[in-house]
């Protein structure tokens, strides 16, 4: 559904994979506050947070982000200094420490020092600011890279799967602080369980179709093997299974 309070205003937006569909032709609203993304390919996950986030380009349709019409290079100029990022990896960072990682990206949002001291004090990575990004553990690697998208305080945040590398004791303890990011946090995950307590919305990207977590349907049930008999007669003959192999029959 598309509200005027939407954040994000897809109209027909289609995305690609190479020659396969991530997402076919389809409009649709994402609201403002917390939204989570699930699906069971995390490549399609991927593909589709960054079409929203204006790093690649809708294969079909259109795309508005924060009422802005992402077809023109004003707007994204623009949207660059409104939109926070987190990629799922970041192995270009390994060898920053925490607090020239976040500095970095304050400098290229052209923020003043003090809001990088401002993102380490709330992210609760002051103690750890001198240590190398690429050696903290996972929750801390997480906040880090948190704080480098988010030091220039976005209007709308998209985080790829800033969850799944977390046990569930940090991730009861991250969940709190990403609805201060901005007044719009996208984030991903492999399964709508892992959101919906958390998220005020949530939707699921499956079979080509974002829907809403409650209209998706679940996963087909296996279809029964059929049995079928066995001749009757004494020659060598094929038995269908996971393992083909030839065997005697028998006659009673």
């Amino acid at each position: 559904m598309i509200v005027e309070t939407s954040a994000v205003v897809a109209r027909g937006l289609g995305v690609r994979h190479g020659a396969r569909w991530v997402l076919r032709p389809s409009s649709f609203g994402l609201p403002g506050g917390l939204v989570g993304i699930a699906g069971p390919d995390r490549s399609d996950r991927s593909d589709l947070l960054a079409t929203l986030a204006t790093l690649r380009r809708p294969h079909a349709g259109r795309l508005e982000v924060l009422g802005l019409d992402v077809r023109t290079r004003a707007a994204l100029r623009r949207l660059r200094t409104r939109i926070g990022f987190l990629p799922a990896r970041a192995r270009w960072a390994a060898g920053f420490t925490v607090h020239d990682l976040v500095s970095y990206a304050a400098y290229y949002q052209r923020r003043s020092p003090s809001t990088v001291r401002d993102v380490l004090t709330a992210l609760e990575l002051d103690d750890a600011a001198a240590w190398p990004y690429g050696e903290l553990p996972a929750d801390l690697r997480v906040r880090a890279g948190l704080a480098a998208a988010c030091v220039h305080r976005p209007e709308i945040a998209f985080l790829e799967e800033p969850l799944t590398l977390l046990g569930e004791a940090a991730r009861a303890d991250l969940v709190p602080l990403l609805a201060g990011l901005a007044p719009t946090v996208v984030v991903t995950a492999p399964a709508a369980e892992w959101l919906i307590p958390w998220c005020d919305h949530v939707y699921v990207l499956e079979r080509t179709r974002l829907v809403p977590a409650g209209e998706a349907a679940a996963p087909p049930a296996p279809p029964a093997r059929e049995r079928r008999p066995e001749p009757r007669h004494g020659h060598w003959h094929l038995v269908r299974g996971p393992q083909r192999r030839l065997r005697r029959a028998t006659v009673p």
